[in-house]
């Protein structure tokens, strides 16, 4: 079964943007030239992190309530017992069928499959979702995801977001009883969840974006305000659960009507 993001750019790919063809000497002392500057971005996001690992932090209240599969948990119960804990807090459209909810928030926690590494640092990964549990667990069972997952009750809400607004990535440290916010981040700086965009950034077209500084002719299909992570009506990951036949009701029993683009605009 062809879904449409096997087969779209099979009708549409213009081939004829290409680079110049040279020899391989000439190639490799070009990218050369350019590894020297690969080489300094590498070096100043290293000093960036040095940096954001000194920045002071604020406390947050450890009791504010989440609720998870066995009804509700305060935030100090999400850390599992670890010291530091990472959470995604996820965009809900209320009353929306699958089709209508955040293709960036589901572009972004589609990435997130592995968690063994962090919580070999001592790190907990969990999602921190707009919406009530009872829908959003099935989006999250539709879409195969396996973190842990929590919806934010109203009352939760101001505490946590504190005047910002879902899509962030937010990092807290635990003491015993007491629990810090130490940083925290929202468009594309929530790109280091999804290691797509840096494996595009790889490739001679990039991400094929409008946005982007590409020679003319480079194919550049997408504007940078969510309808890039949308193929014919859904969340682009959509596609590929239901190949695989997964329901995706998430008992609304309605149409997608929301709008779009709620992440990752520049």
């Amino acid at each position: 079964m062809k879904t449409p993001d096997q087969h779209k750019f099979a009708r549409d790919l213009d081939s004829s943007a290409q680079s110049t063809v040279v020899d391989r000497a000439t190639w490799q002392a070009e990218l050369n030239t350019l590894r020297v500057r690969e080489k300094a971005h590498t070096r100043e996001g290293d000093a960036i992190a040095a940096a954001r690992r000194r920045l002071p932090m604020v406390e947050v209240d450890p009791s504010i309530q989440l609720v998870g599969a066995h009804g509700p948990v305060p935030l100090l119960e999400v850390f599992e017992g670890r010291r530091l804990l990472i959470a995604y807090f996820h965009m809900w459209h209320f009353g929306q069928p699958a089709e209508g909810q955040c293709e960036g928030c589901t572009f972004s926690t589609t990435h997130i499959s592995e968690l063994s590494y962090l919580h070999s640092r001592d790190v907990t990964y969990a999602t921190f979702c707009e919406g009530p549990y009872k829908e959003s667990s099935r989006y999250r069972d539709f879409m195969g995801w396996t973190m842990p997952w929590y919806s934010v009750p109203q009352d939760s809400v101001d505490p946590l977001i504190a005047d910002r607004h879902f899509g962030i990535l937010v990092s807290y440290l635990r003491d015993g009883d007491q629990v810090f916010e130490t940083y925290w981040t929202t468009g594309r700086g929530n790109e280091v969840m999804a290691p797509s965009y840096g494996l595009l950034d790889l490739t001679v077209y990039g991400r094929q974006e409008f946005w982007e500084d590409s020679p003319e002719g480079w194919p550049q299909r997408w504007d940078s305000k969510g309808s890039q992570m949308r193929l014919d009506g859904r969340p682009t990951a959509q596609w590929s659960r239901l190949a695989a036949g997964r329901s995706d009701d998430l008992g609304t029993g309605t149409t997608a009507t929301a709008p779009h683009g709620c992440q990752n605009e520049l």
